[in-house]
């Protein structure tokens, strides 16, 4: 995602901080650290250089199916776009199809493009559901985020146990509380299957 010039400029702002902070960025513990930092946020901000409906449109297929497609559990860290602190959290996805469902390894490669930028939990929810309802066109879409924010945790009101937990239904999620309540039944209830 950086080109030579832009990781260098990256690096140097490292070092920088670095020294700002009172640190030596030429002692050998720091020394390729300004390197590795600029490694780890263009792998951790790569989702800038994809397009989630790309992800989405590249594997449709024709389905009869018009029941709850879910897909539970799904891991993520992003970082807070207020720190740049870790959020680490998990997903779950539902829809419920009309006329083509996707293969399930796609939504959570979207979730990875929406997580790998900076974020803030509401939006990166509302962008899952939004991505897949002009994707896929289910006839509804049911998206949680359940996560812990750095920001939280490691200052400010330093509460440890905290999770936020975020929402965003579409269609037959929002018109039907039956619907709703099978959603939220499922991602509540405890795995049936062991692994």
């Amino acid at each position: 995602m950086f080109d030579e010039s832009r990781r260098s400029e990256f690096e140097n702002c490292v070092k920088t901080m670095l020294e700002i902070m009172g640190e030596d960025p030429k002692r050998g513990g720091l020394l390729d650290t300004p390197k590795r930092v600029a490694k780890a946020y263009e792998f951790i901000t790569s989702g800038y250089s994809m397009d989630p409906k790309d992800v989405l449109n590249d594997a449709l297929f024709q389905s009869s199916n018009n029941e709850m497609v879910l897909i539970k559990d799904i891991e993520f860290y992003s970082v807070c776009e207020h720190h740049l602190l870790p959020i680490i959290g998990r997903v779950h996805v539902a829809y419920i199809p009309d006329g083509q469902v996707v293969g399930l390894s796609k939504i959570p490669r979207m979730v990875n493009i929406y997580a790998r930028r900076l974020q803030i939990q509401e939006q990166m929810t509302e962008q899952i559901a939004q991505a897949i309802a002009e994707t896929i066109k289910p006839k509804g879409v049911g998206v949680v985020v359940e996560a812990r924010h750095m920001c939280v945790e490691m200052r400010g009101v330093e509460k440890i146990n905290s999770i936020t937990t975020t929402s965003a239904l579409r269609g037959s999620f929002i018109k039907s509380a039956e619907t709703r309540k099978e959603f939220f039944d499922l991602i509540n209830s405890p795995r049936s299957v062991k692994f």
